[in-house]
This record gives structure tokens, sequence and C-alpha cells, in this order.
């Protein structure tokens, strides 16, 4: 099984690609960020994601794509623009037929490290461990949906485990 991991947002997109191995170990293969001018237009910067997206998915062929859902408490029209950043990686993977997967922030960080207030630099360095790296993968938004394909990961092998 292939996951699509994505982080998403309009200045800057994490996506990582994980391959589960003949060994049963999850196995990275991709991951970067899609960034857009800060100054550009949001229709412009959707666009890029748009086709982004579509590349990222064509070149790796994932199975299913598992995005971290929205979480803001203080910057709403930054959460808005995210929001749509978000709409548009989920357009782009129902175009392509993939079954979508959403976990929030919390959700992640429970299923990484056993504790939903984790920080950032605990959730990279599980991401490190759990893929077998010899560094943290930058920037922090790849290494966040690098966690985020894991998530999912993790979460449909226990399902796995509770249905057979």
């Amino acid at each position: 099984m292939r996951i699509l991991g994505i982080d998403p947002g309009t200045g800057i997109c994490g996506f990582g690609v994980i391959e589960i191995s003949n060994d049963n170990r999850p196995k990275m293969l991709d991951n970067g960020v899609i960034t857009t001018p800060a100054h550009t237009p949001l229709p412009e910067r959707l666009e890029d994601i748009y086709n982004s997206m579509h590349e990222i998915i064509k070149l790796n062929k994932p199975d299913v794509v598992s995005i971290e859902k929205l979480f803001f408490t203080k910057n709403i029209t930054t959460g808005i623009s995210v929001a749509e950043a978000r709409g548009i990686c989920l357009l782009v993977a129902k175009q392509n037929g993939l079954p979508i997967f959403e976990y929030t922030p919390n959700e992640i960080k429970k299923t990484m490290t056993g504790y939903g207030n984790a920080d950032k630099k605990q959730m990279q360095e599980m991401v490190k461990i759990r893929l077998g790296l010899k560094s943290v993968p930058k920037p922090d938004d790849a290494a966040d949906a690098l966690a985020a394909a894991l998530t999912h990961l993790y979460v449909s092998k226990t399902l796995a485990k509770v249905t057979d």
C-alpha cells in the first residue's frame, strides 16, 4: 500500500509518500513541499497547488490519501486560505479516484508519539525513527505530511486487526 500524506497550506503545502515494504515496515518514497509566492493572488496559488498535486499523484501512484484536518483558533483569515488549499488537495485526490482519510492534528500526534499535545520536535523525531531515516525530513511541512501518512498506516493496521 502506498499512502500520500498531505499537510495542507497555501504558502507551503507538505506532502510525503510512504509504502509498506516486504518486511512490513514503512518506507519513505518521496516528500517535499509545494510553495507559492506570498504576494501572488490566491487563485493563482491554488492553481499551482492543484497542478502540483496532480503531478505528485501521477509520479507516485498512491493507493490512498491521508490529509490533516484543519484546526485553527487565532487567525481566521489564514485558516480560510488554508481551508481553500485543503479543498484543492481533496478535489485532486477525488479526481484521481483515491480514497481519502482525514485526521486531526491531535490524532496524528497521539498516533505518532502517544501524546496528543506533542511538540513539533517530538513529532519530527518519531517520523525519523519510524521511517528509519538518518535525519528529520525538512522542511517541517514535509515531516508533518509523512506523519499524516504514517497515521493512516497505523490506524488502518489497527482497524484490520479489530475486524479479523
